[in-house]
């Protein structure tokens, strides 16, 4: 029996999974302190579910990308005709203001898009 192709096809896979999971991590800014909630659940994605960073100096990151609020509307605009409800997850810094979140959710609005959920975290055990 042949080993070659299937250590091919092995290789292949391999590669895959951590190619795809590089990308799901980079989403993410590590530097945004998402709010505690004690209900807060963990982070489960939707297929195809876009990530908006506000980070704590209130820019404002998408895909690895600093973003102004026109640059947003118009990205938002272009999926939102391609996409019937596109998920968006709004992961704004605890120490950002309010104000400029409801602008980045009106933002979403104006771009036709209404599916929008916010990432929280539990808070940390007391000892």
């Amino acid at each position: 029996m042949q080993l070659a192709p299937m250590i091919d096809i092995l290789l292949l896979l391999l590669s895959f999974f951590i190619i795809s999971w590089q990308f799901s991590r980079s989403e993410t800014e590590l530097n945004v302190s998402v709010p505690t909630a004690q209900e807060g659940a963990e982070p489960e994605r939707q297929r195809g579910e876009i990530i908006i960073n506000v980070l704590p100096d209130e820019s404002i990151r998408v895909e690895g990308l600093t973003m102004t609020l026109p640059q947003l509307h118009d990205k938002l605009s272009d999926i939102a005709a391609r996409f019937k409800n596109q998920p968006v997850r709004i992961r704004g810094d605890g120490k950002v203001a309010y104000q400029r979140i409801v602008e980045v959710i009106d933002t979403c609005q104006k771009a036709g898009i209404w599916n929008i959920s916010f990432a929280t975290q539990r808070p940390a055990p007391v000892e």
